[in-house]
């Protein structure tokens, strides 16, 4: 990815199980939901998570910097913008907002590295969008 870097945007609504006893999302989620705005970006760029793996590379967290600003709550409808801002040999960086409409509720960057199956850093797959 050299021209631009990609940015991709997710809809979800929060499930109960996702929330605390006062009905508000647990914090330790937020991570589950970048997770799952990586994935999906991958998905859009027309790459396979899965397949990444299969060929014996891990995108693995290294990195990860959360900024709370309001609660989201059980049934609530979320918008998860991911962007990729930078993009190094073994390395990337994304950064996160959640939105419930115009409101930002939490923003998030982290380091993404790669690593083979031993766990030694290996060189990015090429996620250029196919």
């Amino acid at each position: 990815m050299t021209d631009s870097l990609p940015t991709h945007k997710y809809g979800f609504r929060v499930a109960y199980q996702e929330t605390d006893g006062q009905r508000r999302v647990h914090h330790a989620n937020y991570l589950n939901y970048f997770e799952r705005g990586r994935v999906e970006m991958l998905r859009d760029l027309g790459h396979n998570y899965k397949a990444i793996e299969d060929d014996g590379r891990m995108l693995v967290v290294a990195e990860m910097n959360v900024k709370y600003f309001a609660p989201a709550e059980f049934d609530d409808w979320l918008e998860l913008t991911t962007t990729v801002v930078e993009i190094r040999k073994v390395r990337m960086r994304h950064l996160y907002q959640i939105h419930r409409g115009d409101q930002l509720i939490v923003e998030a960057d982290s380091v993404i590295a790669c690593v083979d199956r031993t766990g030694k850093l290996a060189r990015l797959p090429n996620l250029e969008s196919r």
